[in-house]
């Protein structure tokens, strides 16, 4: 049981990073916000993203750390938080390579597709993004845990869907789409690669049935490679529950 207990020690240290990485790309937002506001939202106009300007192109990776009002900053805080946290904690370096694929599918979607040279900021890109990865990641890398916060999160916050649709009224629904579609994107291209090593049963003790005890997945044991249970138990193991 070594392993699955260095494995939830390495989860817990993820998760702490990923912790104080949103923490601190939170705080620089809101440091952002105050300069805009400061600035009478200059920024915001010169940075924002606007449709069919080849000059607002590099903006897509600015566009993101802008917002037109206090009101806009704090809608957006909460959801950037949860759902930037649970996409970076299984690592991140993979988040970072994330953030940066959300905010140029969530740009260019209005680079491309807004009409009437509409200016384009805030994180709400990033948060459609970081809802659609974390709601499949769990499918693309196998892991049970993070299937099971898909699945909570799909279920929690479908209605934020409703606002990334055609047509919606009072907000940049291309940007929400773009994210949400470079979320969806990103858990196939940075989904674990890695080949999890097969777990093996304790050595039988003779004259017992142990061995074919652990075959069959019974409790306090691990189901050898090949096993209909192995994955499964392989999950409980890293949490320390088997």
């Amino acid at each position: 049981m070594d392993r699955p207990t260095s494995d939830a020690q390495v989860m817990v240290a993820e998760a702490r990073k990923a912790f104080f990485v949103m923490f601190g790309f939170l705080a620089l937002v809101w440091l952002v916000q105050l300069a805009n506001f400061a600035d009478d939202y200059a920024p915001a106009r010169e940075y924002g993203v606007v449709s069919g300007d080849l000059g607002s192109l590099p903006h897509l990776l600015t566009a993101p750390f802008l917002h037109w009002s206090w009101a806009h900053i704090e809608s957006n805080s909460g959801p950037l938080f949860i759902f930037g946290f649970l996409a970076a904690y299984r690592g991140v370096l993979r988040f970072l390579g994330l953030s940066l694929l959300v905010a140029v599918t969530s740009g260019l979607a209005v680079w491309l597709f807004e009409g009437g040279n509409a200016e384009t900021v805030g994180a709400s890109g990033l948060i459609f993004g970081y809802f659609g990865y974390v709601v499949v990641r769990g499918l693309f890398d196998r892991h049970l845990i993070d299937t099971l916060i898909g699945v909570v999160m799909a279920a929690s916050f479908a209605y934020l869907l409703t606002v990334a649709v055609p047509g919606t009224p009072g907000v940049s629904w291309l940007a929400h789409l773009g994210g949400l579609a470079g979320g969806l994107l990103g858990a196939w291209l940075f989904r674990d690669r890695t080949r999890r090593p097969s777990a093996k049963t304790p050595p039988a003790s003779s004259g017992s049935s142990g061995g074919s005890a652990g075959a069959s997945g019974s409790p306090g044991t691990i189901a050898p490679a090949g096993h209909p249970r192995a994955d499964l138990h392989k999950e409980l193991g890293d949490l320390g529950l088997l």
